[in-house]
Order: C-alpha cells, then structure tokens, then sequence
C-alpha cells in the first residue's frame, strides 16, 4: 500500500502548527525572557487561540506519525518530513513576508531533489 499520502498529510498538519504558532506569536509580539515576564506571557499564550491551534496540529500530526511509523521504514518515511520546510518558507513568504531569497530557493530545489531520490526507492 502507498502510505505517502499518509506522510504528507503528517507534514502538512506539522507545517501548519508552525503557521499557527508563528501567528500567535506575532500577535503577542517581542519580549524579554525575564523572570517577570514569565506570568504575563505565559497567560497570552495560554489565551491566543493561533497557539491553541498550533498545539493541536501538532498532536494531532503525532498521531498520525505513529500511525506512519507502525507501517513505514523511518528511512523512507523520516525524510519526507523536510517537505515541511518548503511548505513553511513559502507559506512563510507570502503569509508573513519574509524573505524567500535565491539561496533559500536554492536549498528548497535541493530538498526537492532529495526527496524525490528517497521517494523512489
């Protein structure tokens, strides 16, 4: 049975908890880590529903990792999750602009090609 569609949805779910969290900490912006600002941010992040919703991605996206690695070689299947690291740095250009520059775009093509290799062995 072809589990890839399986992994990329475990991907994705991974990806997005990053959006999610990179989101809820815009909304709460730059801070100090200093002992009395523990409590005060501490709340915000328990507060911010972008966070919340990182938290479940990310639960629900272990899940679905373990339901992978129940089926799937971690040789073939651990790879694939650097499909994240596209997804993030384009969602991450166009949701946050931030900067997709060539070097960037450079190593996105060379993780493509890297997955591709792994994908059809």
């Amino acid at each position: 049975m072809n589990y890839l569609p399986l992994i990329l949805v475990g991907v994705l779910l991974n990806a997005a908890a990053q959006l999610f969290l990179k989101e809820g900490m815009r909304r709460i912006g730059h801070f100090e880590f200093l002992w009395a600002n523990l409590l005060p941010i501490a709340l915000q992040v328990a507060g911010n529903l972008f966070i919340w919703g990182g938290f479940l991605c990310y639960v629900i996206s272990v899940i679905v990792w373990l339901l992978v690695l129940s089926r799937v070689e971690v040789s073939f299947a651990y790879p694939l999750l650097s499909v994240g690291y596209i997804v993030n740095a384009v969602a991450g250009y166009y949701l946050f602009q931030e900067n997709l520059s060539i070097t960037r775009i450079s190593g996105i093509v060379i993780i493509c090609v890297g997955v591709y290799f792994v994908t059809r062995s």
